[in-house]
């Protein structure tokens, strides 16, 4: 997602943030928002989704929660451990409303322009099994995983972002890791 398809949303009539106060300021904090956060929410929904349009929903929805009731810190920004936590709790009751299945086969993305065909059949076979290894752990893991190792969110901010005590986080990001490293083995 990037700003230039959230001019709409920055447009979009609605009361300011509480914080942010009236007028200029609540586009601002929304721009902020969105250059610091879009890519973060983007991923984590994706990997709870799984669909890159309901992830493209979840987005919008955070960001739309965030222009109209965000803390925010000192210098006018929306926390980020507030803003994945909204996206985390945005996608479960988005996944839970439409009750589909969003793990189908024909959700992977095409082949990439400029690849040969036999890279291309190597990358979406070691794809299919990172998938197959994400898949196996339940939704919680494959979400400390994102956060973690793509997004490089530290622990105290995904114990906050997912409500759990920083000592969890740890031992559930640990046992995630080993299991994804035993259904990738081959790979080595």
């Amino acid at each position: 997602m990037s700003v230039e398809g959230a001019e709409p949303l920055l447009r979009a009539p609605g009361p300011p943030a509480p914080d942010a106060g009236a007028g200029p300021a609540a586009p601002e904090m929304l721009r902020r928002a969105i250059d610091e956060h879009a890519r973060v929410v983007y991923r984590l929904a994706l990997s709870i989704v799984r669909d890159p349009a309901l992830a493209d929903d979840v987005v919008q929805e955070t960001l739309i929660k965030a222009w109209r009731a965000a803390p925010l810190d000192d210098e006018g920004r929306v926390p980020r451990a507030w803003m994945t936590k909204v996206a985390r709790n945005t996608a479960i009751s988005l996944l839970r409303s439409r009750r589909e299945d969003p793990y189908a086969d024909d959700r992977l993305p095409d082949r990439p322009s400029g690849l040969t065909v036999a890279r291309a059949v190597e990358g979406r076979a070691a794809l299919g099994d990172l998938r197959g290894a994400l898949d196996r752990l339940d939704a919680d893991a494959r979400t400390l995983i994102v956060l973690r190792e793509i997004d490089g969110m530290s622990y105290e901010d995904i114990a906050a972002a997912m409500d759990l005590p920083l000592s969890t986080v740890k031992t559930r990001l640990f046992r995630a890791r080993q299991s994804l490293k035993q259904a990738l083995e081959e790979w080595q």
